[in-house]
């Protein structure tokens, strides 16, 4: 004989950052709103385990979250006002 069965309540997909609200929530103000919080995209990479770990003790060792270290190492890299970024 079966016992009651609990119902699975499927997770969906995150809603979208509204970035004047993040802003209000920081209590910063609308203004001081980065370009990343009002356009993004999502990029997918495949790297190996071994980087992966590297990167995340990285971002770890410097109180910051894998994302932000991410954004901050491609802005480096590749910032608007450079020659070779510019259509």
């Amino acid at each position: 004989m079966s016992g009651p069965r609990s119902k699975r309540v499927g997770i969906g997909a995150r809603p979208p950052a509204n970035p004047h609200a993040e802003a209000w929530i920081r209590q910063g103000d609308a203004d001081a709103l980065n370009k990343g919080d009002l356009y993004t995209a999502r990029l997918t990479l495949d790297v190996t385990p071994a980087l992966r770990a590297r990167i995340k003790i990285a971002a770890f060792g410097q109180g910051v979250t894998v994302t932000e270290l991410l954004r901050g190492l491609l802005e480096r890299e590749f910032p608007d006002k450079r020659p070779e970024n510019l259509p």
